[in-house]
């Protein structure tokens, strides 16, 4: 019988654990749920024991499962090391890859880890800096690949891939959006968010200052949890030490805040289609197929 394990099935095996489900896994490897539910089950067959269990309606990883891991990311790695040594190639792949630092430090770090889990062949140069930035070097080719947080009326081009809330956010420990006249911590004249909230507070009439401009979001972090201003984030940026404002506190609700997925006209290589749909799998929430962006 023959016994050997199949790298594309240990491939799709690690998404399933990357991911957390088969159909983020299949969008990842692109392969559709019954493909990929065949691979899992032939994967079994030949490593003689279950490695899911049914879980309500989830399936989980088994004991074995979760010992199979760490074999597959080497054999993935030890593989493609090879491939690497004798077909060719001096270098491995490079993909320029751009994001905004709001999102740097809350949704990239395992992002990015799970991807060169599964593709350790693949380097990825990682650039942060503001939307509007990322797209002027995606339309220049200095960027292969960029997510980029937009809102509807940005013009930006791309995908949109994820859509969650903007929030007012204040620091738990103090009062700054209780002064009389509040203090705002921004972007820059640039920034959709800056635009937007100001315009909220205009139209409610509630009197602000902007005290503090900055591209970084860890400098906005810094001012709103010191107490020293306010500030808007999209839900999944929101950091510890913040506490979310709404109407009770005389803040407006704000529009949706989208996350965009962009590519340059020379990202078209199967590597590139690798680390787009990895992020589409790992932190999208939305149809790709209803939500494109408009072009300028």
């Amino acid at each position: 019988m023959n016994h050997a394990l199949d790298i594309d099935q240990l491939r799709t095996f690690l998404a399933i654990a990357e991911l957390g489900s088969f159909t983020k896994a299949g969008e990842a490897v692109h392969k559709t749920q019954s493909a990929v539910s065949m691979q899992m089950r032939r994967l079994e067959e030949r490593v003689g024991q279950p490695i899911f269990v049914k879980d309500g309606r989830q399936s989980r990883l088994t004991e074995d499962g979760q010992r199979l891991v760490e074999y597959a990311r080497r054999m993935i790695l030890l593989n493609d090391e090879t491939l690497s040594a004798f077909n060719g190639q001096k270098e491995i792949g490079h993909i320029k890859f751009g994001v905004p630092d709001d999102y740097a430090d809350r949704l990239l770090p395992q992002v990015l880890a799970a991807f060169n889990r599964l593709n350790p062949s693949i380097e990825v140069l990682v650039e942060c800096a503001a939307s509007a930035k990322l797209t002027a070097a995606i339309r220049e080719g200095a960027l292969d690949v960029a997510i980029t947080t937009s809102h509807e009326t940005s013009g930006a081009r791309g995908e949109i891939i994820r859509r969650e809330p903007l929030y007012w956010v204040t620091s738990s420990q103090h009062s700054a959006h209780s002064q009389e006249v509040v203090r705002l911590a921004l972007g820059p004249a640039t920034c959709d968010w800056r635009r937007i909230s100001m315009e909220a507070l205009d139209r409610v009439g509630r009197r602000y200052r902007v005290s503090y401009t900055s591209s970084s979001a860890a400098a906005l972090v810094g001012a709103v949890q010191a107490g020293l201003a306010i500030t808007v984030f999209p839900e999944s940026a929101i950091r510890d030490g913040m506490r979310v404002l709404d109407e009770k506190d005389g803040f407006p609700a704000l529009a949706d805040c989208d996350i965009a997925l962009l590519r340059s006209d020379a990202a078209r290589q199967e590597m590139h289609d690798t680390l787009c749909n990895h992020l589409v799998a790992a932190i999208g929430n939305v149809s790709i197929s209803s939500s494109t962006l408009a072009a300028e």
